[in-house]
């Protein structure tokens, strides 16, 4: 009976920790949801660019372009980052501006040459 009683006892403490283990605060899985700055928005932008032009996605020109603009602008679902590039070594007008999109907290959207 004393073993029975024993079993029941240790049975039911080991099934609370699993519940205590994962019951904490404050900790984070990396689903980050914090506004980033122009400035942090500027340097994902710049080294997604790189990213692009080594891949031959973009031409390789691209990888000496700073920054032009950094602005923020609302297309119905919410505020995102723009940044813009221009390179004037581009043959084609239409192509010699780059836009970057990125969300409020970091994540890349997008990037084309006609700013939408």
């Amino acid at each position: 009976m004393k073993n029975i009683i024993a079993t029941l006892l240790i049975t039911s403490l080991l099934s609370f920790v699993p519940v205590i283990a994962v019951a904490g605060t404050g900790h984070d899985h990396g689903h980050s949801h914090e506004v980033i700055s122009g400035a942090e928005a500027q340097i994902k932008a710049s080294q997604k660019m790189h990213q692009l032009a080594k891949a031959g996605k973009i031409d390789a020109s691209w990888s000496e372009i700073k920054t032009s603009v950094i602005t923020q602008k609302d297309y119905g679902h919410g505020p995102e980052w723009v940044i813009t590039f221009k390179n004037n070594k581009i043959k084609d007008p239409t192509k010699q501006t780059l836009y970057m999109f990125y969300s409020q907290d970091g994540h890349y959207i997008a990037a084309n040459y006609d700013g939408s």
